[in-house]
């Protein structure tokens, strides 16, 4: 069992969910339902699905949940790319929040390598 609370993954996953709440508070009204939702929701499954998965008695689940996780950032990047398309952000904000989404991939992908099983 790992303390999900000092994870830093979970911690940088966190402070990733709060800025696509900013970001997405900057969208079409009428995506309040759509794209908005889907990216609020995908980006609180990861620090979500963190703890979640911080509790399983193995490590060989903890890495199979963290797999599904990582397929939360994969949609996020997805719906950044689209938002973009529709204008909803800007180039730059894709590429900043795209790079960051990236690290994330990276520590989540290094932490599920060193689980030992």
């Amino acid at each position: 069992m790992h303390r999900f609370k000092e994870l830093e993954i979970w911690k940088r996953s966190r402070l990733f969910c709060s800025k696509i709440y900013s970001i997405t508070s900057n969208f079409p009204d009428s995506e309040k339902f759509g794209i908005t939702n889907q990216l609020r929701r995908a980006s609180v499954s990861i620090p979500s699905n963190i703890a979640e998965d911080s509790s399983r008695s193995s490590n060989k689940d903890f890495s199979r949940f963290l797999q599904i996780t990582l397929g939360s950032t994969y949609e996020i990047e997805t719906q950044l790319l689209i938002s973009n398309d529709l204008n909803f952000i800007t180039n730059s904000e894709l590429e900043n929040t795209i790079s960051e989404l990236q690290e994330i991939i990276k520590m989540i992908s290094k932490f599920k390598s060193t689980l030992k099983f």
